[in-house]
């Protein structure tokens, strides 16, 4: 279990003597994070959590999930942003994307209040027709707008489904310790409640109760998956920047971002981590993207994105954007290219070798065209996507954006501009306390 970071291939762009330049910025950003005197530095509970988390609760979660598991034939999460993204991403680059269609002996799970469309929810609604049912609600307040009406919608199956006591043993509350809507009805109703806790933000809480109950449900090792983490908070922590890949790899990022490039492009060569790929643009997009500074990051999967996206970064995406690839080592489930009479295809060449040996060569040809193409490459390589080694890249991937918060010199655990929105569709829709904004925003809007 080991990641190591490989920044040889973005030499065409950012050179050694840049990254030694940027060495202190990065050594001083990684002090203020370890030292928690940052801004935001009430939110730094991440950093230990893999070594320092309530035990008890843990026991719980696990215990939780066996209960969901042996009496649940879909477990329904009701959560938005890092109430879910996490948990899907966990569990899609472990088990698979298509867990829902695999033959297994763990729940389907489905994911809502992730947006507000009626297509939706209705559809996931079927989906549950004729199914026994559990329900993981994950809002701190349990007043955010998509997963609070989700969350009326499922509850009001599930207490229509079973009888009270029994819809009381199906709904599992995931929220604020001690206040806020969704406790105060938890403990009312007597759910099983789990804490979102006030030191850790939402987008890097995969590893606390909000992450960790679906993907128990879903049968993937957490204590491995802690395990991995916990390995990564040992080994990631010397200031030397040619010891500590992760310090390395914010420094090289923050080189390429001083060059004036915008964006910064996510590459796996494994489809199992498109949901991976959007939890790190959250991490990083709602990080770093504020007070106008910031690299976009965007994501692709390749092969597959190549045929749709590869001409434009060949050609057009040197001084825009660089990319990092997610690279594993090892293939989960390999498949030998047999030979075909006749040759129609033109691919007997291939014949007697592992799929996983194209893929990788079809990686490295990807690597020469887009460097020579001046893209700049940075690798990331896993052993292997299981439990621990995703474990290990989370906090990999959680500090690295941290120090990079810190270099670019903004709050890396706020996101002010997530509430504009809010309050422009709170006025929009007659809220009560908005009335005052309505009329002006319909105006802008052209509907009065």
């Amino acid at each position: 279990m080991s990641l190591r970071f490989n920044s040889t291939y973005s030499k065409n762009v950012v050179s050694q003597s840049d990254v030694d330049a940027m060495a202190p910025k990065a050594v001083e950003a990684m002090h203020t994070l370890m030292s928690k005197t940052g801004e935001g530095n009430d939110f730094l509970g991440w950093i230990d959590l893999p070594t320092n988390y309530d035990k008890e609760e843990f026991a719980r979660i696990k215990k939780s999930a066996e209960y969901i598991k042996k009496n649940a034939d879909v477990l329904v999460v009701i959560g938005i942003g890092g109430s879910y993204l996490g948990a899907r991403a966990v569990i899609e680059a472990v088990k698979s994307s298509n867990y829902n269609l695999l033959v297994k002996d763990t729940p389907q799970i489905l994911f809502i209040g992730n947006s507000i469309s009626p297509a939706k929810l209705n559809e996931t609604v079927k989906l549950c027709e004729g199914k026994d049912i559990c329900v993981n609600v994950i809002s701190k307040s349990g007043t955010t707008t998509e997963p609070a009406i989700a969350f009326r919608v499922f509850r009001d199956l599930v207490n229509s489904k079973y009888s009270q006591d029994e819809a009381r043993k199906r709904i599992f509350c995931t929220t604020d310790a001690h206040k806020g809507t969704l406790k105060e009805l938890a403990d009312t109703e007597g759910y099983e409640t789990f804490v979102v806790p006030d030191d850790v933000g939402g987008r890097f809480s995969v590893l606390t109760a909000v992450g960790l109950l679906p993907i128990a449900v879903s049968g993937v090792d957490i204590d491995e998956l802690m395990a991995g983490a916990a390995k990564a908070q040992n080994e990631l922590c010397s200031e030397d920047i040619n010891e500590n890949d992760c310090l390395n790899y914010a420094a090289v990022r923050n080189c390429f971002y001083n060059k004036g490039l915008k964006l910064e492009n996510f590459i796996s060569f494994e489809p199992d981590m498109a949901m991976f790929n959007e939890w790190i643009k959250q991490l990083f997009g709602e990080s770093e993207g504020k007070d106008g500074k910031g690299l976009f990051p965007t994501s692709c999967i390749f092969s597959t994105d190549l045929h749709s996206l590869g001409q434009y970064i060949q050609e057009s995406g040197a001084g825009l954007m660089f990319e990092t690839v997610i690279k594993f080592n090892e293939c989960d489930d390999d498949y030998v290219i047999g030979e075909q009479e006749g040759n129609l295809d033109g691919l007997n060449f291939l014949s007697g070798e592992k799929m996983s040996l194209v893929n990788d060569k079809a990686r490295q040809g990807t690597l020469l065209a887009h460097t020579e193409g001046g893209v700049g490459n940075l690798i990331l390589e896993v052993e292997k996507k299981d439990a621990a080694n995703i474990g290990y890249l989370i906090y990999f991937l959680e500090k690295a954006c941290a120090i990079s918060g810190y270099i670019l010199g903004v709050n890396p655990f706020n996101q002010p501009g997530v509430e504009s929105y809010k309050k422009n569709m709170f006025a929009l829709l007659g809220k009560p306390g908005y009335e005052s904004e309505k009329e002006n925003l319909e105006k802008q809007l052209g509907l009065c």
